[in-house]
């Protein structure tokens, strides 16, 4: 994700940023246009006594700085009400929107009980995975509250807690609605887990990433033999029983996963692959879009001599690069150079946490057959953003 700077100051803030440290502005951001704002009250003015009342309205304005030429919207906002009562979210709502949560709240259908030590801290941690989910997702043109539809419909969440005597909460995807545990948000539990299930990489928004991948399949794949069709051609039959699959997995993972699959999972069912493989393709365009926005350069050592990098925006390159009209064809040159810079990223950023005695932040090495669904999954979204556009 990209960094941003205060509207106000100029000076560096962040995503989940609530106040500037330097001119200490309110922050909000404007999903629509997916920027950070320094924010101010709006003053309500009283004709009758010639006063104002700074902010008792509940509406907010953009505190622009008026020496730069930045574009900031216009009119008045409200932060959503998870911001307002729990300090826990710094999305805005329009003023005329007729809903109290912000875009990214309101598909949450069910929260756990906040008066629970622990809850409120945990459930706020998901909210914020999933709202830089919500990001990449409008980023790549899927998420419809910015993209305006696109004839995808958007996905509904339930965060979830164990209740003692009751039947363990299992995080899932299960026709359009995404359940997380909020186990998962707690760091020493979901530790546990990637122990238990020899996992190398076991993140909140890798969750989130992974499930809305089965989310997507969905949307991309029903209803549509010819997508059905090219999808079974690179990842294998999605009718195999699937309950069947992931015993079998569990009882007996493969050995070999490395050599044409992203992750040991990813072996155990066609529809996990593609969940897997969905989310390594937003870890990665994540990745990307950080280093470029720091403008990060490097140079690689190789048998043929020393290789420079310099990392380029991918949403930026995205709009330059053609969609190949074989659905079977190598992916295209250009997305083939924005992977193997995520790789060069991942490869310094590993480098520098062992430096620092921590396991590698990105322990995957990414074949060529993962490279080709890679490319498969970037020409559907693609396809899929052309066609919001056009509507």
């Amino acid at each position: 994700m990209k960094t941003f700077q205060c509207s106000h100051c100029q000076s560096l803030v962040f995503f989940n940023d609530l106040i500037c440290l330097n001119c200490q502005h309110s922050l909000g951001f404007d999903p629509c246009s997916l920027t950070l704002l320094a924010m101010t009250p709006v003053s309500q003015g009283s004709a009758e006594d010639n006063t104002q009342t700074i902010g008792s309205s509940g509406l907010w304005q953009v505190a622009g700085d008026a020496s730069t030429e930045q574009a900031s919207p216009a009119g008045a906002f409200r932060f959503c009400r998870n911001h307002t009562d729990h300090r826990a979210c710094n999305f805005l709502v329009a003023e005329d929107d007729p809903e109290g949560y912000c875009v990214s709240c309101r598909q949450t259908r069910v929260i756990p009980n906040l008066d629970m030590p622990g809850n409120l801290q945990r459930w706020a941690t998901i909210e914020h995975a999933k709202r830089r989910l919500f990001y990449t997702l409008a980023k790549l043109g899927l998420e419809e509250a910015v993209s305006g539809g696109g004839g995808l419909r958007t996905p509904a969440y339930e965060f979830l807690e164990d209740i003692p005597g009751e039947i363990p909460v299992m995080t899932g995807h299960d026709d359009g609605l995404i359940t997380i545990n909020i186990a998962e948000a707690d760091d020493a539990e979901r530790t546990r887990r990637r122990v238990d299930l020899h996992e190398p990489y076991r993140t909140l928004l890798g969750h989130l990433r992974h499930e809305v991948g089965h989310y997507f399949w969905d949307q991309f794949f029903l209803n549509d033999p010819q997508a059905i069709h090219d999808f079974r051609e690179i990842f294998g039959d999605e009718t195999l029983d699937y309950g069947q699959a992931l015993q079998q997995h569990y009882q007996q993972p493969r050995g070999d996963w490395q050599s044409a699959y992203v992750s040991s999972y990813a072996t155990s069912h066609p529809w996990e692959d593609w969940a897997e493989t969905w989310a390594h393709y937003l870890h990665l365009i994540d990745l990307l879009e950080t280093a470029a926005n720091y403008q990060m350069a490097f140079t690689l050592k190789s048998p043929y001599g020393p290789i420079s990098v310099r990392c380029l925006d991918p949403y930026a390159a995205m709009a330059g690069l053609a969609t190949p009209q074989d659905a079977d064809a190598p992916p295209s040159a250009g997305l083939i150079e924005l992977l193997n810079q995520g790789m060069g990223v991942s490869l310094v950023l590993n480098s520098l946490n062992r430096s620092l005695g921590q396991e590698d932040a990105y322990p995957f090495a990414l074949t060529t057959p993962v490279l080709h669904k890679l490319g498969f999954i970037h020409e559907i979204v693609q396809r899929k953003r052309s066609e919001s556009c056009a509507i």
